[in-house]
């Protein structure tokens, strides 16, 4: 009885030191905003050298929250953020939001002020000692194109590594698998990933297919403001459904792929002997 007794503590301890073990991390916050300067010195380089930085806007999303193009690189950074072990940058919330920059909520900077500011952003994690910068963007449009232009720039002036993440585009074969169709903006996907992030910002009881706006062909037609605040890859798919069993296969499925990519290209990287 003793022996059993004993045993079975001894089982007991293990396991909690195993789970201790597999929760440790070697910081105690991935959060650049949350960590102390102190420690912040000691992980970094040394320990961390990669930091991911989530870009967005405010504008609307169909029956999601304004935000949804801050939501959705958040979430995914705090997902990934040990497994690839990084640091997170905070978000830059606000972006070029182009069209729908008319509808209520919605918040657009000039190209200018957003190029200065985010180049200063890049510098600035230069100089506080990541040599990864990994920028997850949530928003589309010409922002994508300057994301692109500055990092490559910060990169050749800093001789840092950069990589910019279309998070929703990179995504677009785990749309296909896990939906069986093409999403949009604010369509099934984009409104799926921000269900399983946190129902709570989805307002189905708000949605009809009516809402939904195609996206015209190439030279066809373009209106500003745009005429409706969800539009569709392809005409006829994307249209939202509300599955939450789909919506969280999607954001894992996507999380996983994002944090494979940055794993990949950091490794090749390395093996290039590139700075």
């Amino acid at each position: 009885m003793i022996r059993t007794i004993f045993l079975s503590l001894c089982f007991a301890a293990t396991a909690s030191a195993t789970a201790a073990a597999q929760t440790s991390d070697v910081v105690s916050t991935r959060e650049m905003s949350d960590i102390n300067w102190m420690e912040f010195k000691e992980v970094i380089p040394s320990k961390i050298n990669t930091v991911i930085l989530p870009t967005g806007t405010l504008e609307p999303h169909g029956v999601i929250n304004n935000g949804a193009d801050i939501t959705a690189p958040l979430a995914i950074a705090r997902r990934i953020a040990r497994d690839v072990n990084a640091m997170i940058a905070p978000v830059i919330p606000y972006g070029m939001t182009g069209s729908m920059d008319a509808y209520p909520g919605a918040f657009s900077i000039s190209e200018a002020a957003y190029r200065a500011y985010v180049k200063d952003v890049l510098t600035g994690l230069v100089k506080n000692g990541f040599r990864n910068i990994i920028i997850i963007n949530g928003h589309g449009g010409p922002q994508t194109a300057v994301l692109t232009q500055l990092a490559t720039l910060v990169g050749q002036e800093e001789r840092v590594r950069t990589l910019v993440i279309n998070w929703w585009s990179y995504a677009s074969d785990v749309t296909l698998s896990v939906f069986g169709e093409d999403g949009g903006h604010a369509g099934w996907n984009e409104t799926a990933f921000i269900q399983a992030i946190d129902p709570k910002l989805v307002h189905r009881e708000r949605y009809s297919d009516d809402m939904v706006t195609p996206n015209p062909a190439p030279g066809t037609y373009s209106a500003y403001p745009a005429p409706s605040s969800i539009t569709l890859y392809k005409e006829g798919q994307g249209y939202v459904k509300f599955d939450q069993a789909k919506a969280d296969e999607y954001f894992s499925k996507v999380t996983e792929k994002v944090a494979n990519l940055i794993k990949d290209i950091r490794r090749k990287w390395d093996r290039a002997g590139v700075n």
